[in-house]
């Protein structure tokens, strides 16, 4: 009883005083360098695979680098849940990290061997490790809810522009505009700019000379207009990302210049005593 009580102490400051070590290694720049040089390794080594005749020459060694590569990410990501406890699963780019190395350990043989194409997914650490990638990523996922009300309004726009175009140009052009699919693939290929102008404007404008009207108001409509307010949501939500990280870094200098100025006003405060006593003592 006294010895199990004794060994789960033992355990608990070793612990105790092991995890804030590992938590301090894995954010140290030197693993963060280590993990970089790895999965750039592992890109290399999944694109050489795809040529038949490296993967003839160096079949074997292509194998080994793979599992060396997978047997680290998981020694990681193990050590990592290990130092974190339950604040790993609370970390978004965490449970991404995780989900990654849950991916390249899955079988690929057999009926699951469509899973090996996976494999590339691991070159996606990059993104929780470099800072820059994080934040565009962040900016992103930010940015989402605004672009879905400029989707809708863009897949609004494309159907009553479809509506028009099959009413107006597909008795004369069945292929393009003769249903009303086939009108919004079409519309969809004039508003990426794509062939637009030799493709689809000008034949139409050969039986229907008033045709750039309608052309024109369309791609002033969705491609300089709608189509450049994802951009503007977009840098928004990266602007406010950055802003919300140099605020994070100005509390914490704040707070550190609170802390310095502290201990300075108690080191006064001793001095002052101190030489208040030596006159006495004199």
């Amino acid at each position: 009883m006294i010895f199990s009580k004794l060994t789960d102490l033992y355990k608990s400051q070793r612990d105790a005083a092991l995890r804030p070590r590992l938590r301090e290694f894995f954010a140290s720049l030197g693993w963060e360098k280590f993990i970089l040089v790895v999965i750039a390794i592992n890109a290399v080594t999944l694109g050489l695979e795809t040529s038949p005749w490296m993967r003839q020459q160096l079949g074997s060694t292509l194998d080994f680098v793979s599992q060396i590569v997978i047997i680290i990410f998981i020694i990681e990501i193990i050590l990592r849940i290990y130092a974190h406890g339950w604040e790993f699963w609370r970390r978004p780019w965490s449970v991404f990290d995780f989900a990654v190395v849950m991916i390249s350990v899955s079988p690929s043989t057999g009926e699951f061997s469509v899973l090996r194409a996976l494999r590339i997914l691991r070159v996606l650490r990059l993104v929780s490790i470099i800072p820059s990638m994080r934040r565009v990523v962040t900016g992103l996922l930010n940015a989402l809810p605004g672009m879905g009300s400029i989707m809708a309004l863009l897949l609004l726009l494309l159907y009553v522009f479809s509506v028009m175009a099959t009413n107006l140009y597909g008795e004369k052009f069945p292929e393009m505009f003769g249903s009303l699919g086939g009108s919004a693939f079409t519309l969809f290929q004039v508003m990426t700019l794509e062939g637009w102008a030799g493709d689809v404007v000008r034949p139409v404008m050969k039986v229907y000379p008033w045709a750039w009207i309608y052309f024109s108001i369309f791609i002033l409509t969705t491609s300089f207009a709608v189509l450049n307010l994802f951009i503007g949501i977009i840098v928004d939500a990266m602007q406010s990302v950055q802003e919300e990280e140099h605020k994070e870094e100005r509390e914490i200098e704040q707070a550190e210049q609170a802390a310095i100025l502290a201990e300075l006003g108690a080191l006064r405060e001793e001095i002052s005593g101190l030489s208040q006593k030596l006159p006495e003592k004199s």
